[in-house]
């Protein structure tokens, strides 16, 4: 491959990354999922750093910090909710969980709804000067849900998991 094909490859290698990413986010809001503790306290670990990102984001932006407060507050809800409706089960030594699909379904569609509709406007693809004028309470509300559902979530699903079946499981 040349060098002058690369740069223009770009744009639609990274759209096929962040498709993959997705992929992979909705993979797992459905079915019988295979339980991963260390994929899982890594996944927590950087959730922890987003969070905190928009704790600060909250604090420097004012104008975005109501928006970030109530998504936290939805989002804890939800996933004590989703914790409400996720089955574990321990089968041949091995740990599994099957979440409600409805709630990550949703979450997964007002992600993508909102990326959507952030870039039919034209806010995805303003300069780096233009961004500080583009924050959105809306949007960062939003991530804030999807960060607090998360860090819920999967914190909680890391406790119901690891008191699953102990005598049977070997390894944690």
């Amino acid at each position: 491959m040349s060098a002058a094909v690369l740069p223009a490859l770009t744009p639609y290698l990274a759209t096929a990354g962040i498709g993959w990413l997705y992929y992979r986010r909705i993979r797992r809001s459905f079915g019988r999922q295979l339980w991963q503790p260390k994929r899982t306290i890594a996944r927590l670990v950087l959730v922890s750093l987003v969070a905190a990102s928009l704790v600060c984001a909250a604090v420097f932006l004012p104008h975005v910090g109501a928006g970030i407060a109530v998504g936290a507050v939805l989002g804890a809800a939800l996933g004590v909710l989703a914790l409400k409706h996720t089955r574990a089960q321990a089968t041949d030594g091995k740990r599994y969980y099957t979440p409600n699909p409805w709630i990550g379904g949703g979450l997964t569609l007002l992600l993508l709804g909102r990326l959507a509709w952030r870039w039919s406007q034209g806010a995805l693809t303003g300069s780096s000067a233009q961004m500080g004028q583009q924050v959105s309470p809306l949007t960062l509300g939003i991530a804030a849900t999807l960060i607090a559902y998360s860090l819920v979530y999967s914190s909680g699903l890391l406790l119901r998991m690891r008191k699953l079946a102990p005598e049977r499981i070997a390894g944690d």
